[in-house]
């Protein structure tokens, strides 16, 4: 034991972060399951003694490689891990600012925040004993979504098919709903990988929306990321507000953010 690991913490309201910590000891009855130390999450507010949890191997993973040697040239849309809280949270940039500063919409906060570049990483994933970039291989005809960084448009999911790959990372897409200059056939562009999406699942929300909740909202031909206040959505990336209103107990127009 003894092995060093990132830790995606039990709680809640954790989701979507990964802590430092450290494996004290597997359980003998479940091999599955493994105690762990964090390195900065402690049991109570003195901070005397390093929280310690059980919790199953799938919720850790060995710390992620080192930045390559190449600098990564953030921008905006890019999905990204800021380091906040003493955690490495889930997150989308969502502006650029001057100085090398980006502000990130953190899922798990509801919130944006700005960071400096040193603070930010590329989501990565262990799959099968190694590190892989965290975006699906695509393939030809697959029906996807894409976040575009043409003026404005930024900050919303259109649904469009893969025609092919166009390169390292990037795919030649064509867009369902957007066309070109002359409006004669439907847009093409060359996208990175890691702006584009599978199409999200339909999900039934229940209990209807709520303020606060985290939504794609349908407007002006794609789903933009936003957060409803009262009655309206707040687009972060735009600071739009656009009316939703209420339809049998929920709101049209409106999903779950993927």
């Amino acid at each position: 034991m003894g092995d060093r690991v990132e830790i995606s913490p039990h709680d809640p309201g954790f989701r979507g972060s990964w802590y430092a910590g450290t494996v004290v000891r597997r359980e003998a009855k479940n091999t599955n399951r493994y105690v762990v130390e964090y390195d900065q999450l402690y049991e109570d507010e003195s901070g005397e003694k390093l929280l310690q949890e059980t919790l199953d191997w799938i919720q850790l993973r060995p710390p992620p490689p080192p930045p390559e040697k190449k600098k990564v040239q953030f921008k905006f849309g890019d999905e990204v891990e800021a380091f906040y809280s003493d955690g490495w949270w889930e997150g989308s940039i969502i502006a650029e600012h001057s100085g090398g500063k980006f502000a990130v919409f953190l899922r798990g906060f509801e919130e944006q925040i700005v960071f400096e570049e040193k603070d930010l990483r590329l989501p990565v994933q262990w799959v099968k004993g190694k590190w892989e970039p965290r975006f699906e291989q695509f393939t030809q005809g697959m029906q996807v979504e894409v976040l575009t960084d043409e003026d404005g448009l930024k900050g919303a999911w259109f649904a469009a098919t893969i025609i092919e790959p166009s390169g390292e990372d990037k795919y030649l897409i064509e867009y369902k709903t957007l066309r070109n200059d002359d409006d004669t056939e439907f847009l093409r562009e060359d996208i990175r990988a890691c702006n584009i999406r599978p199409c999200p699942p339909e999900i039934i929300v229940v209990d209807g929306f709520k303020v606060m909740d985290e939504v794609d909202a349908y407007y002006n031909e794609g789903w933009w990321v936003g957060v409803i206040a009262k009655f309206w959505v707040l687009f972060p990336s735009t600071a739009a507000l656009l009316h939703a209103s209420p339809d049998g107990g929920s709101f049209s127009g409106l999903v779950l953010s993927a």
